[in-house]
């Protein structure tokens, strides 16, 4: 039934498109104001400036290190045309495009959809990858509990079926674009709700999950990537044929433009551009580890290989070794040669320049990362022992910033002094984790007291989560045989 479905769907989607209309465009950017600054006086000024967004994909700080798929090209990008690279982050095509036209920037590496409109403003790089348009929408509440035929039938699977419903967009994009033209297809209005251009497409999926709206729609790669964030969603009915992404840059930029497009016909044809694409669009953002017991598999009374280790790193820091088991099972699943989308890896899931630092040669040696990874946990104890006090809530806050960056917590930290009124720094649940969630929407981690920008932050606050409840797990089926009774209660909380 679902395979009869989306060829119909497709079918219909074909004929409609032939049939479509564009809502009026935004005045083009006028000719003669436009910057001409070309290649040869890049070269000379001796960087590319690259407006980029600001999102879990495109660019963002990951454990204090900049990534994402936009980033990764734009370096091998500059490399090629022997310049340096500086990053301007912006917000919304529209004002990416006038920014771009005025010299603030040399090319646009957003996932830009090529259509006509824009085409009058830029010239476009050669495509990156074929998309198309998804709805996003929530799955019912029961949704676990049910098959995918019955999930299936109380969503919506047809264009059509959109008239009436709220769909919210970003004023501007092809996403409105295409539901403008939607609904003369349909000849049922759609009830287009077009957002600032400062909010993101990411914040709009996050609304869906969380029920504040009912409808956004996104390309399918970056609602892939956000599904796996949010298993409520879901981003199957598709509403538009498949459209080309691509990058862009001035009208009167045609050698940086020639150059680019060079680049990216060599560095589609190797290996390189596969790994980068796979790495941000085909491997899951976060895992949401879930209690098990497979840890009962290496034998009586122990977790790992790695216990005697763990025990002497975890006497370091005066933890419950328990505790610090349930670190490395959150981090590697006591895997020594686990390697993370990201590039972190061993026990300790350290990136290689924390691993470097804290004298790690080789982060496949399970002793090496554990003593690397406990010297880090002791610095970042050490760190926040300056303003928080109480060790438990202290735990809290080494334990996110090890597991999403020390910028990001303090990012947060700057963010509570600045909006939070009476509340405290110094401590984490419904404090500093609050402002810490806040930082994956427009308005806070634009806000010129944040420095790293962007989080989808859930993640640290779910890992935190997940270590106390496998602590507590290990605590009830692994006995101490390093404390007493009473030192076993006091573990965590142990200076």
């Amino acid at each position: 039934m679902l395979v009869l479905v989306r060829f119909w769907l497709v079918i219909c989607l074909l004929l409609a498109t032939a049939f479509s209309c564009n809502p009026p465009q935004k005045e083009a950017f006028p000719a003669d104001l436009v910057v001409d600054f070309d290649l040869q006086a890049i070269r000379e000024r001796g960087y590319i400036n690259a407006l980029v967004d600001n999102n879990s994909i495109s660019y963002f700080i990951y454990k204090g290190r900049p990534m994402g798929y936009e980033y990764e090209l734009l370096q091998h990008l500059a490399k090629h045309l022997k310049v340096g690279l500086k990053i301007k982050v912006t917000s919304g095509v529209e004002s990416a495009i006038d920014q771009l036209n005025k010299g603030e920037g040399d090319i646009i590496a957003f996932p830009l959809t090529i259509n006509k409109p824009r085409k009058a403003l830029v010239s476009f790089t050669r495509p990156h990858f074929n998309t198309y348009q998804v709805l996003v929408q929530r799955k019912p509440a029961n949704w676990r509990k049910l098959n995918e035929d019955q999930i299936s039938d109380s969503l919506i699977r047809t264009p059509s079926a959109l008239g009436g419903k709220e769909v919210y967009v970003i004023k501007g994009t092809s996403h409105a674009m295409r539901l403008h033209n939607l609904s003369e297809e349909i000849g049922s209005d759609i009830l287009v709700k077009e957002d600032t251009i400062n909010t993101e497409s990411e914040s709009l999926i996050r609304k869906v999950s969380t029920g504040e709206i009912e409808y956004t729609i996104a390309d399918h790669t970056m609602a892939q990537v956000n599904a796996a964030y949010y298993p409520n969603l879901d981003v199957k009915t598709v509403i538009s044929i498949p459209h080309q992404i691509a990058w862009a840059v001035r009208k009167k930029s045609p050698e940086l433009l020639k150059a680019t497009d060079d680049w990216l016909l060599r560095i589609k044809k190797e290996p390189t551009f596969m790994v980068i694409y796979n790495r941000y669009f085909k491997s899951p953002r976060t895992s949401l580890v879930r209690m098990k017991s497979d840890y009962f598999s290496y034998g009586s009374n122990r977790l790992s290989p790695y216990d005697d280790m763990i025990k002497q790193g975890a006497a370091k820091l005066h933890w419950d070794w328990r505790l610090l088991a349930a670190v490395v099972y959150q981090e590697s699943k006591f895997n020594p040669r686990e390697e993370s989308w990201a590039g972190a890896k061993g026990l300790m899931q350290l990136m290689p320049e924390t691993a470097k630092r804290y004298g790690a040669k080789n982060v496949n040696d399970p002793q090496q990362s554990l003593n690397a990874g406990v010297s880090y946990l002791k610095y970042l104890d050490k760190y926040w022992k300056k303003s928080v006090p109480d060790s438990v809530q202290r735990l809290k806050f080494v334990l996110a910033s090890y597991n999403a960056g020390l910028s990001h917590i303090l990012d947060a930290k700057k963010l509570l002094q600045k909006h939070g009124k009476d509340k405290s720094v110094s401590l984490w649940d419904d404090n500093v984790q609050m402002y810490l969630l806040k930082k994956s929407d427009p308005k806070f981690y634009r806000d010129p007291v944040v420095s790293a920008g962007y989080c989808k932050c859930e993640e640290p606050v779910n890992y935190i989560q997940d270590v106390f409840d496998r602590y507590e797990e290990y605590k009830i089926h692994i006995k101490d045989d390093l404390f007493d009774e009473r030192a076993i209660q006091s573990a965590v909380t142990a200076n």
